[in-house]
């Protein structure tokens, strides 16, 4: 009975990973696809990946998508960080699961509930100081940091939860101050989770679509945007090339994210053991 079991859970899991990784795998396999079609492969070749490269206007959305991603993600980690150690410096357990419940709103929030309403919020703004046109690059930032920084929050929290709270008191006995004992004791000990939020946030804005279809102006597409844009015309392999790229970009953001998440823990699981010989 046992043995049945095992053999039907493993056979479930495989049908699971196949139902959700044969597409993308498809996708792969005709991005280098040597005619136009896009369900009779023809032959191995590079053209499509040729053409991307080619193609100016993806090149500039890319690029967006690129300075939009870096700005806000590394804004939302500054702010999340400081968020974090805020509410894990909280002692009032009502106060604190209060501003929690506040933060996760934007996770739980649909996307284009949060998209309408940002759009709505920037345009009002605008009205008040006479400027049209008041959605770009800008706006773009704030949404993108704001729907990122409850993830950043959710991946430092931990990590300040793991951490000897003594530790920023001994450094202080020592003689640092309380910024210097966070930046030279705290901020160490957090960093697997500071980098982790970080290349989520990088991750997030990257895949976003809905809220930047609402916020973007006309001279600042990102690249999910120009993807839907490409796709109202015939589909093309070009586009399977760019996924391909995107998919294998984000991949390796993720591996290292859980490398640098998985070194992490073994460092302060060890520190842990050694107090304890101790």
């Amino acid at each position: 009975m046992t043995k049945k079991t095992s053999i039907g859970s493993k056979l479930y899991t495989a049908l699971v990973f196949i139902f959700l990784y044969a597409p993308i795998a498809v996708l792969i396999v005709f991005s280098f696809n040597s005619g136009k079609s896009t369900s009779v492969f023809e032959g191995f070749s590079l053209y499509w990946y040729k053409e991307l490269f080619n193609d100016s206007a993806t090149l500039s959305a890319f690029k967006n998508s690129m300075i939009v991603a870096v700005v806000s993600s590394v804004i939302s980690t500054i702010m999340g960080t400081a968020a974090a150690t805020a509410i894990h410096g909280y002692k009032n357990k009502f106060f604190k699961s209060s501003i929690m419940t506040v933060t996760n709103i934007p996770m739980m929030n649909p996307e284009i509930v949060t998209g309408v309403s940002m759009m709505l919020l920037f345009v009002f703004i605008g009205s008040l100081f006479g400027k049209t046109g008041t959605l770009g690059f800008v706006t773009l930032i704030i949404a993108h940091t704001t729907f990122e920084l409850p993830y950043v929050i959710l991946n430092v929290l931990p990590k300040l939860r793991q951490t000897d709270p003594h530790l920023a008191e001994a450094a202080q006995d020592l003689g640092c101050t309380p910024a210097q004992a966070f930046f030279k004791v705290m901020l160490p000990a957090i960093m697997p989770g500071i980098i982790s939020g970080l290349m989520m946030a990088f991750t997030l804005s990257v895949d976003d679509f809905i809220i930047s279809y609402f916020v973007s102006g006309t001279d600042s597409q990102t690249l999910p945007i120009r993807i839907f844009s490409m796709t109202k015309r015939r589909v093309t392999p070009d586009m399977y090339a760019l996924s391909t790229l995107i998919f294998l970009a984000i991949l390796v953001l993720l591996i290292v994210s859980n490398i640098i998440s998985a070194h992490g823990d073994k460092k302060l699981s060890k520190k842990e053991k050694g107090g304890a010989k101790k």
